[in-house]
């Protein structure tokens, strides 16, 4: 299939430009509304028309960008909304939609997010252990500190209070990321035991990596409405809600997309 010159490839392993992801916006086709594409989701069709979320935009061919949560998902589906929009965005061309697309959207930007978690942890960039991540963040060289979604309150405030010693940051409540994701799927991604917290290396200067992950969280909480952690960072309660753990790719995208 022929990539229109609009719809360049590119890799999930390549550093993103900041600069270019700042200037390349795109229009989500259920509201109409132009958003950066790192804020969107790209759904492609496979050979056979089947409509599917790639998460990180390197699937060939022409793509449709929907910015929307996955409740607006839902009902768009639901009230054929969805296919309408889709059909314009793909020219008329044969679609399969699935039934599950909402819940495959959310499965595949968790999984991209925690493809990012890997990649930065190959990298050199995750800082792991309560201990290790407390020492370096009281030095300042924490960018970024993330909790799995069922850590403890007393566990993160510990970790939050280094965090704020090392970024001058004391009496400012500020606080970390509590992730849409729990303990077992960090631990999933990063390929080690019981990952409850962990910190994303960098300092006020090099923000490149801490950016890059926060990226893919914000995708993550905006599509699933999970507002766990700008709420806990407002009033430092413990907040429940489900614990994602990233499903297996889809067998029908791994023969549509070859790494």
């Amino acid at each position: 299939m022929r990539t229109p010159p609009n719809e360049r490839l590119t890799s999930d392993i390549a550093e993103p430009s900041l600069s270019a992801a700042a200037g390349s916006e795109r229009r989500c086709i259920l509201s109409g509304e132009n958003s950066p594409r790192d804020m969107l989701v790209r759904l492609a069709i496979s050979p056979d028309g089947l409509v599917l979320p790639d998460a990180a935009g390197k699937a060939p061919g022409r793509g449709a960008w929907i910015g929307v949560t996955q409740p607006r998902l839902e009902t768009a589906l639901a009230d054929g909304s969805l296919k309408k929009a889709l059909m314009r965005a793909f020219k008329g061309a044969p679609l399969a939609i699935p039934d599950d697309l909402p819940a495959r959207v959310e499965a595949a930007l968790a999984r991209h997010l925690c493809d990012r978690l890997g990649l930065e942890l190959r990298s050199g960039n995750i800082v792991m252990g309560s201990s290790r991540i407390e020492e370096q963040a009281r030095s300042g060289r924490i960018a970024l500190l993330l909790h799995a979604a069922d850590s403890s309150q007393d566990g993160r405030r510990k970790l939050d209070q280094a965090w704020r010693v090392g970024t001058d940051a004391e009496g400012t409540g500020a606080r970390g990321e509590v992730l849409p994701l729990d303990r077992t799927a960090l631990s999933v991604a990063l390929g080690r035991d019981n990952v409850v917290h962990l910190g994303v290396a960098g300092h006020p200067g090099d923000m490149r990596a801490a950016t890059r992950v926060l990226q893919a969280v914000s995708r993550l909480v905006h599509y699933t409405g999970d507002d766990r952690a700008s709420a806990t960072n407002e009033t430092g309660r413990d907040q429940s809600g489900h614990a994602d753990q990233p499903q297996g790719r889809s067998a029908d995208f791994d023969e549509y997309v070859k790494d």
